[in-house]
């Protein structure tokens, strides 16, 4: 039994070790991201989740180096939520240095135009954006009106509308158009009676 509390609580490296090394590898893949950009979080395709997902099996090495011991394993898992967290709350307080760090919205669609400049420096191809257009509900892209990539990897669409004065054009005519009909059946049943 002592051999087994040895294995998973007795530490082979020391314990600052074991704190420093998720912190590096943590503040290392927040740069990494940030530098390959808002495409990676919005998982558009599936090479891009392969990459997450191996990116996080490559550097578990890293953050654990030769431990294998629970109290290891615990140890890097809780230091990555206590740098997360401590992160988060900085940035929250400085949002001009969060804007720095995550970066800028990308505007894909304005005012009903693709920007194709905008979809390059994103990586994103009018095939991806369309499938994500759909996903979020409309028939395809000639449905929206804007369309924003933001840092964190999220899509906001707004759904194109006709301009207030065509609305307002539409209902007058449908309007004069009743009145229309109505004074046409006075003038039947006048010329009637």
């Amino acid at each position: 039994m002592h051999e087994i509390t040895t294995h998973l609580f007795t530490l082979p490296i020391p314990l600052l070790e074991k704190i420093v090394r998720p912190i590096i590898v943590y503040v290392f893949l927040v740069l990494l991201l940030r530098v390959f950009g808002k495409r990676e979080l919005a998982q558009l395709n599936p090479f891009d989740l392969v990459v997450l997902l191996s990116l996080s099996n490559t550097v578990q090495n890293a953050i654990i180096g030769d431990d294998n011991s629970l109290a290891g394993g615990m140890i890097g898992a809780i230091t990555l939520l206590v740098t997360n967290y401590i992160v988060v709350r900085f940035l929250f307080k400085h949002r001009r240095l969060d804007e720095v760090l995550e970066g800028k919205p990308a505007t894909l669609i304005k005012d009903g135009h693709v920007r194709k400049d905008e979809m390059a420096r994103e990586l994103i191809t009018t095939a991806e954006l369309q499938s994500v257009v759909r996903r979020q509900g409309f028939d395809g892209i000639h449905e929206v009106e804007n369309c924003v990539l933001e840092p964190g990897g999220a899509f906001v669409i707004k759904r194109k509308s006709p301009p207030l004065d065509e609305v307002r054009h539409a209902e007058l005519l449908q309007r004069l158009d009743t009145l229309t009909a109505q004074i046409a059946a006075v003038e039947q049943k006048l010329a009637a009676g």
